[in-house]
């Protein structure tokens, strides 16, 4: 089939400007390697993962495909050092982060010949991360699931591409072609997205919880703060709606709850929580209340995308969830998508005098 070339294909080295997103608990071996192997650039979660699974996940990764694949990584986690690390030993093609990274860290990375890909949500963060070497960026806008911001894609994707010099990938509301043809005009280097690969075959997310994805519309989305204090972009569910109209204090001691299970389920050590905790203090603007509701994200996401439980756990979820309808396997969703971009961009060709 034919392929589109940007700066993001150069840069990483894999045939289409498609990259899926690191999705806590939603990402592992299997739908990376799927994505791999389609042409795209699947991207590890490990923010879900003791360093231990990690490892695990990168070497079941490789068995499964001799592609390119990149990791998401925790830039204020407190073992942050170690995983670059691991991820230099392993030659993982691509370190992606959610918050930035330190300077020195994407020094080290690009030394190793690691490309660095930060997500950022504003022109503003975009300049810093790019000043401080990193390689392209991926940018969501607030139609996109899980955390998100308040500016839409439109607005924000031109603000990021005239701020930098380096390849731009444009996430929040892209499904399909005339996704991928848009962002491209716009000047990007090709689209990520996140619900469109978790309703895919290769997705371990369980078949009736992909099915409550699929009987959704265009509204059934909220923007909440009381699953972890921050902007989260969710499916509209029973348990959203109780947390919606809970206080502040039931949803303390539901975060300390959720603590205390994420800290059995990983083994992690009470004084790695808290130092974890202080990095994410220092790391940005949140308040103590939100620092310690962080602690609810990873459990309720478990109970709804691993357990399959809906009524006690959340749904992250971008607003383009109200116009999926399918379960395609990721070979046939990429190919499908660049090829209707082909076309599209050849049609718009067509109108020229």
């Amino acid at each position: 089939m034919s392929t589109l070339r940007t700066a993001l294909t150069d840069l990483v080295g894999v045939q289409h400007p498609v990259v899926q997103t690191g999705m806590g608990w939603v990402a592992g071996p299997r739908l990376v390697a799927g994505t791999a192997n389609a042409g795209g650039l699947g991207i590890l979660a490990s923010a879900t993962m003791t360093y231990d699974e990690l490892a695990a996940a990168i070497t079941k990764t490789k068995t499964l495909t001799d592609k390119p694949f990149g990791v998401n990584i925790r830039a204020d986690a407190t073992d942050a050092p170690q995983r670059i690390d691991l991820l230099i030993r392993e030659n993982v093609r691509v370190a992606s982060f959610a918050l930035a990274p330190k300077q020195e860290l994407i020094a080290k990375l690009k030394a190793a010949g690691v490309v660095v890909i930060p997500s950022i949500g504003a022109a503003k963060h975009a300049k810093k991360v790019a000043s401080w070497g990193a390689d392209a960026v991926i940018v969501q806008g607030g139609e996109g699931g899980g955390h998100t911001g308040p500016v839409a894609t439109t607005l924000l994707l031109p603000s990021v591409l005239d701020a930098v010099d380096i390849p731009v990938v444009a996430a929040g509301g892209f499904y399909d072609g005339r996704g991928l043809a848009a962002a491209l005009a716009y000047g990007a280097a090709g689209v990520a997205m996140g619900t469109r690969f978790l309703l895919t075959q290769e997705s371990t997310v369980p078949d009736s919880v992909k099915q409550e994805y699929l009987a959704r519309g265009l509204q059934d989305t909220t923007v909440s703060h009381k699953v972890d204090g921050m902007p989260h972009r969710v499916l509209n569910t029973e348990l959203v709606d109780s947390l919606e109209h809970s206080g502040n204090v039931r949803g303390l001691v539901a975060a300390a709850r959720n603590a205390s299970k994420f800290k059995a389920m990983t083994g992690m050590k009470w004084s790695t929580l808290v130092k974890d905790g202080l990095a994410m203090k220092k790391s940005g603007d949140r308040t103590w209340q939100q620092i310690i509701m962080a602690a609810n994200t990873p459990m309720l996401l478990k109970a709804g995308l691993v357990d399959g439980n809906t009524h006690a756990g959340v749904l992250a979820s971008g607003q383009v969830v109200g116009l999926l309808d399918d379960l395609p396997t990721c070979k046939d969703l990429i190919d499908g998508i660049v090829a209707d971009a082909i076309k599209r961009i050849d049609a718009l060709g067509a109108l020229r005098a």
